[in-house]
């Protein structure tokens, strides 16, 4: 079943590659979506795919920059499937 997820992480979590990260680590998965840093240093996540695949999308974005997340926000949303890639977007 479809699934969306809308996260924001914060801590030192731009101009540590954690855009191209997150990308690369989605892709994997076959989820799609986007990532971009806010304007208030902050990072913003939104994926949809399957509920398992973003499950483990959050897991591995965890294991591989938790060194650099303080906190994340996470909200579980419906599918709106506006998405066809997953790609960094930019304010």
């Amino acid at each position: 079943m479809k699934k969306r997820v809308h996260i924001i992480y914060s801590g030192m979590v731009q101009g540590v590659g954690f855009r191209y990260s997150v990308e690369r680590i989605a892709n994997s998965l076959d989820i799609y979506g986007w990532v971009r840093n806010a304007p208030d240093g902050m990072v913003e996540l939104i994926a949809e795919g399957d509920e398992e695949g973003l499950v483990e999308l959050i897991d591995k974005v965890k294991k591989a920059m938790g060194a650099y997340i303080r906190s994340s926000k996470v909200e579980w949303e419906k599918p709106q499937n506006e998405f066809d890639s997953f790609q960094i977007r930019h304010f």
